[in-house]
């Protein structure tokens, strides 16, 4: 274990040494190429490709570089721990509101993930990335315990036009905040008398806000509080294979709400 941490700060103490091996586990490369890559000296190079050698993670063919089946190990488990440290990073200030136990996926799926934060400058940056995405999607279905008044009326909009499929399934708590606000009730009776648009209820709620826009998995961030933190999306398979059993399972234990149900509220 020791010999192995020594291994793993020798390339952590250079940035050059891990670019060197990540552009040589692509393919065989020569000095020249490697210095215009990654812009290290020909005195450094040759310090790394000796040290290298020692490891035998690289050798020398025809002329140039190449990585050894051992360094192509070595430069593709190093890439993954960095890639791991860099969602970590990325997540580290909203985890605590992550619905973990609701996400059946792991969390390094979503290391090419678009994450979006609150500003001082876009305090609304989450939603409005959420509705980005939903603008000019065809398919849109969504779980959630909220349904605020911009993607409502957007969504409203659009499947009163018969720009978008719609299905939702929400939270009691959800429908009521909407039929409680005579502006938001009737963006909502919009949605429910649009031909290809559906809404239902599921009377345990929705523990986890997500939605997927043409095959594309965003999810909302709150406190506890119903403070709005970030939202995250992504188009991995596993996330998206994820997010269409939840809404399957959320919206087959659901009832549909329907325009008489809106109506009684008022």
């Amino acid at each position: 274990m020791d010999a192995a941490l020594d291994d793993v700060e020798f390339l952590a103490l250079s940035a050059n040494r891990v670019a060197v091996l990540r552009a040589l586990a692509e393919g065989s490369r020569s000095r020249s190429d490697l210095a215009a890559e990654t812009g290290a000296s020909q005195a450094t190079l040759g310090r790394i490709l000796s040290d290298f050698e020692d490891r035998s993670w690289v050798r020398r063919a025809e002329g140039a570089y190449e990585a050894t089946a051992t360094g192509r190990l070595v430069a593709d488990a190093f890439s993954d721990l960095l890639e791991a440290l860099e969602l970590e990073r990325d997540l580290r200030d909203i985890v605590a509101y992550l619905p973990t136990e609701e996400l059946g996926f792991d969390l390094a799926r979503l290391t090419d993930a678009t994450i979006t934060v609150p500003t001082g400058t876009r305090p609304n940056a989450p939603v409005q990335r959420l509705l980005d995405l939903q603008r000019d999607a065809a398919d849109v279905r969504a779980f959630s315990h909220a349904f605020n008044e911009q993607t409502l009326s957007l969504t409203a909009e659009r499947a009163a036009a018969g720009d978008v499929r719609f299905r939702g399934v929400f939270s009691p708590e959800a429908v009521e905040a909407l039929t409680d606000d005579a502006a938001l009730r009737r963006h909502l009776l919009t949605l429910v008398d649009a031909d290809d648009a559906a809404v239902r209820v599921r009377s345990a709620g929705v523990p986890v806000a997500g939605t997927v826009a043409d095959g594309r998995v965003h999810l909302l961030v709150r406190d506890d509080s119903g403070v709005l933190r970030a939202s995250i999306d992504t188009d991995d398979d596993t996330v998206r294979e994820w997010a269409d059993d939840a809404f399957e399972r959320y919206w087959a234990a659901a009832t549909p709400l329907d325009r008489d149900d809106v109506i009684a509220s008022e």
